[in-house]
């Protein structure tokens, strides 16, 4: 089904995050890498990679700098970081650097299953408590203090209950079984999501509403027309 890499310098985890897999996605090629040279080898012979899950504090990853050579030297294979690293600055700089998102190693096996889901469909992953919390103090680039109210009055009503779902952190999948959508649908309004707020990607839109409350958006008269 998938090849997929386990990066970890702790045997015991290796094995339960292959469990985890295992459970998740029958089937799949599991290779096993316990530093960042023996990763770095292990993909360069396997070009069929679907995702690394790579520890930041394995052997040679010098923290974020072992992302950071990984994305470099194969920029089209896919890594999410699984860490027990709780500072929600490196976390989200993860993302910054290229990660395609981050699992907490104390996350349920059942929540991991779903993020990796969610990961391979193509998205992006982060713990729901960085997306509530952690935006505040990151902007994207096209954004300035004040003018993302402006923003989100462009959007329509189906336009922010995908945006609202998006923030907690739901898959397109998830957003189209609870608007009763078509998949397709679901992506298309995200795109237009990203292009009118000026994100260049899901996690960086995501972060700059953290403190919206759309309740407020959504209960607008105007809103309250549309269909």
């Amino acid at each position: 089904m998938y090849q997929i890499l386990i990066a970890d310098d702790h045997p015991l985890f290796r094995e339960a995050i292959a469990r985890v897999i295992d459970d998740g996605f029958p089937g799949s090629n599991l290779l096993e890498a316990s530093g960042l040279d023996s990763a770095l080898q292990i993909i360069e012979q396997n070009d069929d990679i679907d995702l690394v899950l790579l520890d930041l504090n394995m052997p040679g990853m010098q923290g974020l700098g072992g992302l950071v050579q990984l994305r470099n030297q194969f920029p089209g294979v896919p890594a999410v970081i699984v860490s027990a690293e709780e500072d929600k600055k490196v976390i989200l700089q993860t993302v910054t650097y290229g990660a395609v998102g981050f699992i907490t190693k104390s996350t349920p096996r059942k929540q991991m299953i779903s993020a990796l889901e969610q990961i391979l469909s193509g998205s992006i992953y982060l713990p729901s408590d960085i997306i509530r919390s952690g935006g505040t103090s990151v902007q994207t680039r096209h954004q300035e203090p004040g003018l993302l109210p402006e923003l989100l009055e462009s959007l329509t009503r189906k336009q922010l209950q995908v945006f609202e779902r998006m923030t907690r952190g739901e898959s397109n999948k998830m957003i189209a079984y609870e608007l009763s959508i078509a998949e397709s649908t679901v992506k298309a309004h995200v795109s237009a999501i990203l292009r009118k707020l000026g994100a260049t990607n899901r996690v960086q839109a995501i972060l700059s509403a953290s403190d919206i409350d759309f309740g407020a958006y959504l209960k607008h008269p105007g809103r309250m027309a549309e269909q």
